[in-house]
C-alpha cells in the first residue's frame, strides 16, 4: 500500500507533467505567431524601402511596448512583458536589416 506522501508526490508529478505540456502547446502556438509577426515585418521592411523610411522608428516601438503592457494583469508581468518585448522588438529590427540587406538593389537605411 502507498503512503500518502507518496501518492501525494505522484499527483504533483501529473500535475507537473500537465502544466509542461500546456507551456508546450503555448511555446507551438508562440513560435507560429512570432513567425506570422516576422512576415510582417518583413513586408514591412519592403515597404518602407518603397517609400524611403529607415527600420528604426522609436515612436512606432514605443506604441507596440504600450500595446502589449496595456494587457498585463500585473505590475510583475508588465515588468517582464517589456523585457521580452524588448528583445522581441530588437530581433525583429535585426530581421528586417537582414532582410533588407540579402535583396538586391535594396540598401538597409
Amino acid at each position: 500500500m502507498m503512503s500518502d506522501s507518496t501518492v501525494n508526490n505522484t499527483l504533483h508529478w501529473q500535475e507537473l507533467d500537465e502544466w509542461r505540456k500546456k507551456i508546450d502547446t503555448l511555446d507551438q502556438q508562440l513560435s507560429s505567431l512570432l513567425c506570422e509577426r516576422l512576415d510582417c515585418a518583413q513586408n514591412i521592411s519592403s515597404l518602407k524601402s518603397r517609400i524611403g523610411e529607415q527600420v528604426l522608428q522609436p515612436e512606432r516601438e514605443k506604441e507596440v511596448l504600450n500595446n502589449v503592457l496595456n494587457h498585463a494583469d500585473s505590475p510583475l508581468k508588465a515588468h517582464t512583458l517589456e523585457k521580452i518585448y524588448r528583445c522581441i522588438i530588437e530581433e525583429t529590427r535585426l530581421f528586417q536589416h537582414e532582410w533588407k540587406n540579402s535583396q538586391p538593389g535594396i540598401h538597409a537605411s
